[in-house]
């Protein structure tokens, strides 16, 4: 089973991001094999849209499960239709929250929010 975690730092001792589509990076974590790799998301730079493109990059890396704070509702349609689960983490490490949901202590996430759309943009 293959789990994304959104991530500030490439670090398993960080707090998970708050900002699931701006999440400088994703943890990808195999349960089964207990591997752990950090993948960059170019969309935490895009204008806008940023949570349906990290959606695709999370889809793509064939995931079974994403644990994130808070989640826009188109990015969540992605991931859904994806046949992907998503659980709220807690306000923990990463690794804190891989031991939660490998322990079945992380519920799924119940309220998706409209978005942040052109909130998110970098100013120059």
């Amino acid at each position: 089973m293959k789990v994304a975690v959104p991530a500030d730092v490439k670090s398993l001792e960080t707090a998970v991001c708050r900002s699931f589509g701006r999440a400088p990076y994703y943890l990808i974590h195999d349960l089964q094999t207990n591997i752990s790799v950090f993948i960059e998301n170019p969309a935490a730079r895009s204008q806008g849209g940023a949570g349906v493109q990290a959606a695709q990059i999370l889809v793509d890396q064939q995931l079974d499960a994403v644990l994130t704070p808070r989640l826009g509702r188109n990015a969540a349609e992605v991931i859904q239709a994806a046949g992907i689960q998503i659980y709220q983490s807690m306000n923990r490490s990463l690794r804190e929250n891989l031991d939660a949901f490998s322990e079945g202590k992380l519920n799924l996430l119940q309220e998706i929010h409209a978005g942040f759309h052109r909130h998110g943009g970098h100013s120059k």
